[in-house]
């Protein structure tokens, strides 16, 4: 009998994780986008439970995502997101912009994480807890996919609820990424407030006043 993908990812992170028993996993969503904020969150999941199903957000449908958002949410030993928005994103650039997200996620906690599990290939320096960073860790490491599945939804909800706001660029239907839809809209309208206007192309195009 195959075993079943969440059972690996909980198995290769106890083998990660060792003797610590709070093991918090760090993703993020939203680094490539041209409009919007970045969001990170953290998870803290106790291994021993049934997490069926859960799995990198990328590999998820909507509705699963949002299914296992629930499930997360209250069955998580801790949780927590931070937002970090396209004005500071401009002011310190994504990278530093997705850190700082991180690293509020993470001091956010209920529980104080004895191993960080980041996933990418760099640590965050402004978390002063021990890490581990994991390339591609949302598909080796169940709390960084439970991450993974809290920071796409919490982005992908904001998206949905600022296209009310900005009707004009679709951002309910790409969420701010660089789609055709979305270059038609930029250069009809040119960028908003939600805009990186850090970003090209969006810096090669005329910013809006006040």
């Amino acid at each position: 009998m195959t075993t079943p993908r969440w059972r690996r990812l909980a198995r290769d992170e106890a083998r990660i994780a060792g003797e610590r028993a709070i093991v918090a996993g760090v993703d993020e969503a939203g680094r490539g986008p041209l409009a919007g904020p970045v969001v990170a969150a953290a998870v803290v999941l106790d291994l021993s439970l049934d997490w069926h199903g859960l799995d990198d957000s990328k590999q998820l449908t909507a509705e699963q995502r949002a299914a296992l958002f629930a499930r997360v949410l209250t069955g998580a030993r801790a949780f927590a997101w931070s937002v970090t928005g396209p004005r500071a994103i401009d002011r310190v650039n994504i990278r530093r912009a997705t850190h700082a997200a991180m690293t509020r996620a993470v001091a956010l906690l209920r529980l104080v994480p004895e191993l960080v599990l980041i996933d990418g290939h760099e640590t965050v320096a402004g978390i002063p807890h021990a890490q581990q960073a994991v390339i591609g860790g949302d598909g080796k490491c169940l709390s960084i996919a439970a991450a993974s599945i809290l920071a796409k939804v919490v982005r992908d909800r904001i998206m949905e609820r600022l296209d009310r706001v900005w009707p004009a660029y679709g951002f309910a239907k790409h969420k701010g990424y660089g789609t055709a839809e979305h270059m038609d809209a930029l250069r009809d309208h040119g960028p908003c407030p939600l805009h990186r206007w850090s970003f090209a192309p969006v810096s090669e195009l005329e910013l809006p006043l006040g």
